[in-house]
């Protein structure tokens, strides 16, 4: 990448994401902070190998160090510096260390205490809370401190409330507490993961980058896909689905395989919104897509209290079924507008790129390997990987990274963290705030009484609850919220709890894809030159299968494997991507030949009924498929004829 789209790349993803907008330190300065990120990593990866102290310490270190990272990176305000922090930062960072300290020198005191709150206690309690409210407004923007701070309200004012929301209410002292001295507030389960998952699998994800991986993948996808029709659009596809399961940004996903593949769509026809949606599409399907599917799965599997190989297979055919949806609407957009794809003589060979890259593919092996047979935690995993990574570029002079791209890797990986780490911390007081009130519960009865005691209502209803929330909310805050008051009340439904978190999940990350608030579309029309809004609707069409998908896994947990035998689930599989193809139609209007709206309407309707598991509807969904396939062969060749 040029230095001219590197920049033109970065100022995207800081016009869109809020947690891109970092200062770019200069002299001393960064060189302090490059150590301290380093150390920061050290830290994590010494922890991950010879276990980390205590609980409360551990977690409430991590915190600091995250929050301590936030004040220098993210400036106070707009006209803040944007190459060194301020006097005031400076004291932020070094205040954000006084709460470990605290809690490390009275650890046994602070426990013992829990419940009946020393003045002391309060006062480290609030300086938490305010240090977190304050790390997370500049890292994520408003609105998750605005939410936390109106779920503190309801529960030290639950007295004021009507009817069903009303509760006891708790005065501040109780309420710190519940945040500091526990493990169900800030210091909870989306923090655990933070301090422990997360960090290592971002930490990964930068030596993987490091490497070479993202051009090996945008390398071997022109290979296989460049030459075939409307190649470019199914180039950017594979690549930023297989990126953005490493990586789990989908804004940056989408400028780092965008800024190369949205071009070459433009180039051979497509339009500026089509090609942004493509990528936009596709980038977000990244966190959905096994093996590592960003960061909330492993908040996922320690909610349910599964393994996380677990997650990656009731994942996988759902995910698989997305991209399909996305790679058959750019066939069918290729074939109705003639596009074609690049000559093969200025394609990489795929033999070549293998050759000189494909060795790359062995840490993801390994990785699969150690989460599904080995046996060992995905800590150990992680750790072993990152190793294996460095090991395994080392093989080739072209992929070899130098000790100083290995210890910018671990830098980056810390840096990576902060937003992440500081909204798992944030969210931790909306989720301590519904433990301690019954609020979770409550809600999820409301729901079901919204949704008349109809899954299908209540289904709709969470999908709007997630999608209202995820238009303001990072992806993963928005799925612990959502997860923590929708799934409850499908789970009493009667709908699995996986299938019920699951759905949370898909809906959480779609907000990024949809209208008045999609970061993802924004930022791909900001790569493309599109208009942001088409780009957007445009991405919720390519996406399409993905808003039904959910609703078939729940119906139907075969799709994700559960309760069911392979080959039950691998048929349900097939007659669902039937019904993809059908969707693909019924949303492009063509096959081989325009589609008439008569004929999309049937296609849709067959569609679902090949979607939905069930002997009858399939053989009828199946029927449909052969009309429209032999009416559309019949007048596409009336059409060649004439």
């Amino acid at each position: 990448m040029t230095e001219e789209m590197a920049a033109k790349t970065n100022a995207i993803i800081e016009k869109v994401d809020k947690e891109s907008a970092t200062r770019k330190f200069t002299g001393k300065i960064k060189s302090f902070f490059y150590i301290f990120a380093i150390l920061v990593s050290l830290y994590h990866l010494y922890t991950a190998i010879f276990g980390p102290p205590v609980t409360l310490v551990h977690r409430s270190l991590h915190v600091a160090m995250m929050c301590s990272m936030c004040f220098l990176m993210y400036p106070m305000r707009k006209k803040s510096s944007r190459t060194k922090p301020s006097w005031f930062d400076w004291f932020l960072a070094a205040i954000s260390f006084v709460i470990p300290f605290y809690i490390w020198h009275d650890y046994l005191g602070v426990v013992e205490r829990a419940g009946r709150a020393s003045d002391m206690d309060m006062v480290m309690a609030t300086l938490l809370v305010v240090l977190v409210l304050e790390a997370t407004r500049r890292c994520s923007g408003k609105a998750l401190p605005i939410l936390s701070l109106c779920f503190i309200l309801y529960g030290m004012y639950g007295r004021e409330f009507p009817g069903m929301f009303m509760h006891r209410g708790y005065d501040w002292l109780s309420l710190s507490n519940h945040f500091f001295a526990n493990t169900e507030g800030i210091y909870g389960t989306s923090v655990n993961v933070s301090s422990s998952y997360i960090f290592l699998f971002i930490l990964f994800g930068c030596v993987m980058t490091k490497s070479g991986m993202g051009k090996f993948f945008n390398d071997i996808s022109l290979s296989l896909a460049g030459h075939t029709k409307g190649g470019p659009a199914k180039v950017s596809v594979v690549a930023a689905g297989l990126l953005g399961s490493i990586n789990g940004s989908a804004v940056a996903n989408v400028v780092t395989t965008g800024s190369f593949t949205i071009p070459l769509m433009k180039k051979t026809g497509y339009s500026a919104e089509f090609a942004g949606a493509v990528s936009a599409a596709a980038s977000v399907g990244g966190q959905l897509l096994p093996p590592i599917m960003g960061a909330a799965a492993f908040i996922m599997a320690e909610i349910l209290g599964v393994k996380y190989s677990e997650i990656i297979v009731w994942a996988a055919i759902p995910a698989l079924l997305y991209y399909m949806g996305i790679m058959i609407q750019v066939q069918l957009r290729a074939s109705k507008d003639g596009l074609v794809g690049v000559p093969r003589e200025q394609l990489p060979r795929t033999r070549d790129v293998l050759k000189a890259q494909g060795h790359l593919i062995i840490p993801i092996v390994f990785l699969l390997y150690m989460l599904f047979m080995s046996g060992s935690t995905v800590v150990y995993a992680a750790v072993l990987t990152i190793g294996v990574t460095i090991l395994v570029a080392a093989l080739k002079k072209t992929t070899r990274m130098k000790p100083k791209a290995i210890v910018d890797a671990l830098a980056e990986g810390a840096k990576q963290t902060v937003s992440v780490a500081i909204a798992c911390a944030c969210v931790g007081i909306v989720v301590g705030v519904s433990s301690k009130t019954g609020f979770g519960l409550t809600m999820a009865n409301t729901i079901i009484s919204l949704g008349n005691t109809s899954i299908m209502f209540t289904l709709v209803f969470t999908m709007i609850t997630c999608m209202i929330l995820g238009m303001g909310l990072p992806s993963i805050p928005s799925y612990i919220i959502t997860s923590s008051i929708a799934a409850p009340a499908l789970f009493k439904l009667g709908i699995p709890n996986a299938a019920a978190h699951m759905f949370s999940f898909y809906f959480a990350m779609f907000a990024n894809l949809t209208p008045p608030v999609a970061l993802a579309a924004f930022a791909a029309a900001g790569v493309s030159g599109g208009d942001p809004m088409k780009t957007g609707w445009t991405s919720v069409k390519l996406a399409v299968a993905g808003f039904i998908i959910p609703y078939i896994f729940v119906l139907s947990p075969q799709l994700m494997l559960i309760n069911t035998t392979l080959a039950e689930g691998l048929f349900t599989a097939a007659t669902a991507a039937l019904g993809v193809f059908l969707l693909a139609v019924a949303c492009e209007g063509y096959v081989y030949a325009p589609v008439n709206v008569v004929m999309r309407l049937v296609s849709l309707a067959g569609a679902l009924l090949l979607m939905i598991p069930g002997v009858q509807t399939d053989i009828v969904g199946a029927v449909i498929l052969i009309g429209v396939i032999f009416f559309q062969k019949r007048k596409a060749a009336a059409l060649q004829a004439a």
